[in-house]
């Protein structure tokens, strides 16, 4: 800080501030004088010194009350400014004395939400009971989309979304799954140790919604061999999916772990994926995660370093 703006912080008088507003806002010292329970005469004074601190005329003086000057409107823009900063830094500093309250908007995918989830957010929960978390499913495209408008605070969903962003979001790691094909116990390629993902596409396909970010890779990868998926039934969820499956309308293709979680489903096998983008990465997004609320700021913490879960057995 220079010299200059530090001699005219030190000239500024926060409850001289907070009078000037009140004058500002009512158009008369009296009326201020009311409201913040001061004498109308210690207001003058104080207005007086803020003017001649400035170096500047604030106010218009008449009989009916007092104008701003040019020079007041554009003060009382920013000590409104000011004084909103500290009442939130105030706010914000009060919570980490009672523990943090408050409530998170989080938007998260059905991956993340079948898999990982659960467990984070009852544990994060238990930590701070006072936090209370509005969690909502949507599929990743529309995740990234509601963070962008601010409908959300925090999105959580598969990285490959980020992409129609066009850098304008923050992301941070929290999960990885890894791609599975779904198959009936009786199915050729259910005794498969692993199989490549072109070698499904002679079977009819059980899928999720065409604008989500597993089937957008399903339908990449066909595309890119010059193949296409015999998609014979589309659901919305992914126990749906394997009780499709079960009933013989197709295969399909879900997280290993959410398939493991839900292996009472019918007879059913899990057999792992070869393909590179079978990979996968789910992770936190934010407009900002600096200017987050305290609340979503610790969850988002929380997450970042919570433990991965135990490996499941089928």
């Amino acid at each position: 800080m220079k010299p200059t703006e530090r001699s005219f912080v030190r000239r500024i008088d926060l409850t001289s501030l907070q009078l000037f507003v009140a004058v500002g806002e009512l158009g008369s010292i009296g009326r201020a004088a009311e409201r913040e329970f001061i004498a109308a005469s210690a207001i003058s004074k104080r207005l007086a010194d803020l003017e001649e601190s400035l170096g500047t005329t604030l106010l218009y003086r008449h009989t009916r009350g007092v104008d701003l000057t040019p020079a007041g409107e554009n003060l009382l823009h920013h000590a409104r400014s000011v004084l909103f900063s500290l009442e939130k830094m105030q706010g914000e500093l009060s919570e980490y004395a009672e523990g943090v309250r408050g409530h998170v908007r989080v938007h998260a995918s059905i991956s993340a939400i079948v898999q990982f989830l659960p467990e984070d957010l009852g544990a994060f929960s238990r930590r701070h009971p006072q936090v209370k978390i509005d969690l909502e499913e949507h599929l990743s495209s529309e995740v990234v989309r509601a963070v962008q408008e601010g409908a959300t605070d925090v999105g959580i969903c598969n990285a490959s979304a980020l992409a129609q962003s066009g850098g304008t979001l923050q992301a941070q790691p929290y999960r990885e799954d890894r791609l599975a094909l779904i198959v009936p116990g009786g199915h050729p390629l259910a005794e498969r140790g692993a199989v490549d993902f072109m070698e499904t596409l002679d079977f009819d396909h059980v899928g999720l919604h065409a604008n989500s970010s597993l089937y957008l890779a399903m339908h990449q990868a066909a595309g890119e061999a010059g193949r296409s998926i015999r998609l014979r039934i589309r659901v919305t969820s992914l126990d749906a999916v394997c009780r499709m499956i079960d009933n013989g309308l197709g295969i399909g293709v879900m997280p290993e772990r959410a398939f493991k979680l839900m292996h009472g489903v019918g007879d059913l096998r899990g057999v792992p994926l070869t393909n590179d983008w079978a990979a996968r990465r789910i992770t936190l997004v934010a407009r900002d995660f600096n200017s987050l609320p305290i609340t979503a700021r610790t969850l988002v913490e929380y997450l970042t370093q919570a433990p991965s879960p135990a490996a499941l057995t089928a």
